[in-house]
């Protein structure tokens, strides 16, 4: 069972690029993920002879980082090399490769340098409608601390989707975050009738983001909201500074146009100035539910049901635990499995009705051993 296919790793072979192998490696091992590296040759390389030189070249780091890859426990696809701009062609390699994340460093940037963000990864952002995720340099992938902002648009429901996940698997605290951005015109005749607009408008911002929150499963989970009045990219590089924030998940917008739009001018200055690793999404999810079919491995589709009971795939949990049963019906701990699915879905008649099963098979189970053990000492 993967929920996250195929992990494209763009590679610069610079001292940064370690960070970001680092990190590829371990979301690797934590959702099962194929990680496929690539490398992009700028095409502004003048002779032929120069550029079948960069050719081999990369070539053979790419070899020694997919052998990284696998002596590290990690799974490596076939490595790709080609020319081009570096955005646009990691852009159209992840499309080829149907990744479902691209993970690239932030960039190289000169001491005393205002942003936080390189050029190529900036437009990566701006020109990918799949999910980027990129790592800060020096920093590993310790996550402690997740912060979501929400601005209840689909790309916010999908990121805090994922960010929901990521706390589940990393064991890390998420902070969702829905700021009420003030009303600062002029137009208003005094700073009463502001005040009593703004007051409105943040009660009506709070129920707004209370109805957000019911579309999402936060039992079992390490959470807090947050509603702070203000500007929302301040506000939000505010709090993670405050909270030492170890991994951003953010909805970028999807239009086109002036690059500013692509992603919205929230995300561009809070991409551009966060410091901490940081994963955007537009229109396409990072997480992507693959089961296996046809699996007759009881313990498997256990194992499975589980894993999906933690990330919140109810439904989907629901089966491969009916699974389990159509292959022995006397499979206990599917029929707790149930019992507990259904109680995370509120239906309690179900729920009973599983665990009582569930105890009917345990009990009948442990007399008839008793029954054996009975025999054995009588001798007959």
């Amino acid at each position: 069972m993967k929920i996250l296919d195929k992990i494209l790793m763009a590679q610069d072979f610079s001292e940064s690029s370690k960070n970001v192998l680092e990190t590829a490696m371990e979301l690797s091992k934590i959702f099962q993920s194929e990680i496929i590296p690539v490398h992009i040759i700028p095409d502004d390389t003048v002779t032929e002879k120069a550029r079948l030189l960069l050719r081999e070249m990369a070539l053979l780091k790419l070899e020694e980082t997919a052998k990284k890859i696998k002596s590290g426990g990690a799974d490596a696809g076939k490595p790709v090399l080609t020319f081009g701009s570096p955005h646009d062609g990691i852009v159209r390699v992840a499309l080829d490769v149907n990744a479902n994340l691209i993970i690239t460093g932030s960039g190289e940037r000169q001491k005393g340098d205002r942003f936080q963000l390189g050029t190529t990864t900036e437009r990566i952002i701006q020109k990918s409608e799949k999910p980027v995720f990129v790592v800060k340099e020096g920093t590993s992938l310790n996550v402690q601390q997740i912060l979501c902002p929400v601005d209840f648009s689909e790309a916010s429901k999908r990121a805090l989707k994922t960010a929901i996940i990521m706390a589940r698997r990393f064991r890390a605290e998420l902070t969702i975050l829905g700021v009420c951005e003030l009303q600062g015109s002029t137009w208003f005749t005094s700073e009463k009738d502001r005040e009593e607009e703004n007051t409105t408008r943040c009660a009506q911002h709070k129920l707004k983001f209370d109805d957000f929150l019911k579309n999402f499963n936060l039992s079992d989970l390490q959470w807090i909201k947050e509603t702070p009045k203000g500007n929302p990219a301040e506000e939000i590089l505010s709090t993670i500074s405050r909270k030492m924030v170890d991994l951003l998940v953010m909805g970028t917008v999807g239009r086109t146009g002036l690059n500013r739009l692509i992603i919205g001018s929230v995300t561009e200055k809070v991409v551009r100035e966060v410091p901490c690793s940081f994963l955007t999404l537009k229109s396409e999810d990072m997480i992507s539910l693959q089961l296996e079919i046809n699996i007759r491995d009881i313990e498997k589709l256990y194992k499975n049901a589980v894993q999906l009971m933690e990330d919140s795939f109810y439904q989907e949990a629901i089966v491969q635990l009916k699974a389990c049963l159509n292959i022995n019906n006397m499979h206990v701990p599917a029929y707790f499995g149930l019992a507990k699915v259904y109680e995370k879905l509120n239906d309690s008649e179900k729920a009973e009705k599983y665990r009582e099963i569930g105890m009917e098979i345990k009990d009948k189970i442990w007399y008839t051993k008793i029954e054996e053990e009975v025999r054995k000492l009588r001798g007959s």
